[in-house]
């Protein structure tokens, strides 16, 4: 262990939306502070683990044999779940330790971010050739599908975008990209013309679609876009937000904490917590950006994809724009096992700055321009 190089401005834009979810989960719980007071321990727990995985060497997952290992373990433990799990709100990804709970899948995002760092990096010089596209695909894929298969489609969208993220920004042909999203876009299509019921594709659109059915599948969404809009300018104020309180907007510490958060505090608040969290992706770009190798680099944009899926996918969920997938919003939701993989995730990033090399804006601007080109 060593003394940590922490990023201070990226630490500290954390600690205030950490803060916001606290306030929101301790306004709608009356005489009980449940959520509130299993939430500070969560947050000690996950700043610990950032503090220590920011202390440690961790040059040793740069090796193959070893995320090949931590690959496997998460893959068995995932396929296990789906044997002996306990099916909770409709998915069987948590491991239940009492009255404490784990979601093994959560750090399955930081696994596949590494292997595929991993495997970019090593590939750099022939990353046009198309195999590449196949067989970081099929990494992405066995952990999509056991995911998947729990139940849990929130967190293996957020899987599928961090496998397309980092094909993109690693300089894999666009040309050869095109042609596997055409045959995916032409085999749905027939799919949909010869093969779905008109039962299917109604799920399908509805899915899609939330609002046009507000008073089935589309209710938790539609009771969102009333919260977030009747915030307004200046909000409602702390513990006054109504959809929360009265019990309208389902799962307001999780999925919505969102939407209660910004019927309290309005516009102003939202800008806030926007502004907090552009700060997170931009110092985790500055922190990728300075790398030492290809692989420090690759992990950092992988990791601000992985934060800015869960950012985007969970805030168009609460405003009606994108279907409900059951994601959370980074610090702000309730739960410890996000809070655990987004901790340990910046602190594998920090004791990779330990490392970082320092090189002028040009030569950096280059660099990244170089991994985002494509070689053929």
């Amino acid at each position: 262990m060593r003394a940590p190089k922490i990023d201070k401005a990226l630490f500290f834009a954390t600690l205030p939306l950490l803060g916001a979810g606290l306030v929101t989960m301790n306004s709608f719980v009356g005489d009980s502070n449940y959520f509130f007071e299993k939430q500070i321990f969560w947050i000690a727990i996950a700043l610990l683990v950032f503090f220590i995985t920011s202390s440690l060497d961790l040059g040793f997952l740069k090796q193959t044999n070893v995320l090949m290992v931590i690959f496997g373990l998460i893959c068995g433990v995932l396929a296990l779940l789906l044997v002996f799990g306990t099916v909770t709100k409709g998915a069987v990804s948590w491991i239940h330790f009492g009255s404490f709970s784990l979601q093994p899948s959560d750090p399955a995002k930081l696994v596949i971010i590494l292997i595929l760092a991993k495997y970019f990096s090593k590939r750099h010089i022939e990353i046009a050739n198309i195999r590449h596209i196949i067989v970081s695909g099929l990494y992405a894929f066995i952990l999509f599908l056991l995911v998947f298969l729990q139940g849990d489609f929130g967190t293996a969208i957020i899987i599928f975008f961090i496998w397309f993220g980092m094909i993109v920004v690693s300089g894999i042909s666009k040309k050869h990209l095109a042609v596997v999203f055409f045959l995916g876009l032409v085999s749905f299509g027939g799919l949909w013309t010869f093969v779905f019921q008109p039962y299917q594709k109604a799920r399908i659109m509805t899915f899609v679609h939330p609002l046009t059915d507000i008073r089935g599948a589309g209710y938790n969404a539609y009771q969102s876009t009333i919260a977030v809009g009747s915030g307004e300018l200046l909000g409602k104020g702390v513990g006054y937000g109504t959809q929360s309180r009265l019990k309208f907007l389902p799962e307001y510490q999780t999925d919505f904490v969102f939407a209660a958060f910004a019927e309290e505090w309005g516009f102003i608040g939202v800008v806030l917590v926007f502004v907090l969290f552009l700060i997170v992706i931009w110092r985790i770009l500055l922190n990728a950006i300075h790398g030492v190798t290809n692989f420090e680099t690759l992990y950092g944009l992988g990791l601000a994809i992985f934060f800015m899926s869960h950012f985007i996918i969970n805030i168009g969920m609460n405003i009606g724009l994108l279907p409900v997938t059951g994601t959370t919003v980074p610090f702000l939701s309730y739960g410890g096992s996000h809070l655990i993989t987004e901790f340990a995730g910046l602190g594998i990033l920090m004791s990779m700055r330990y490392n970082s090399r320092t090189v002028s804006k040009e030569d950096a601007s280059n660099e990244l321009l170089d991994i985002m080109s494509v070689q053929k």
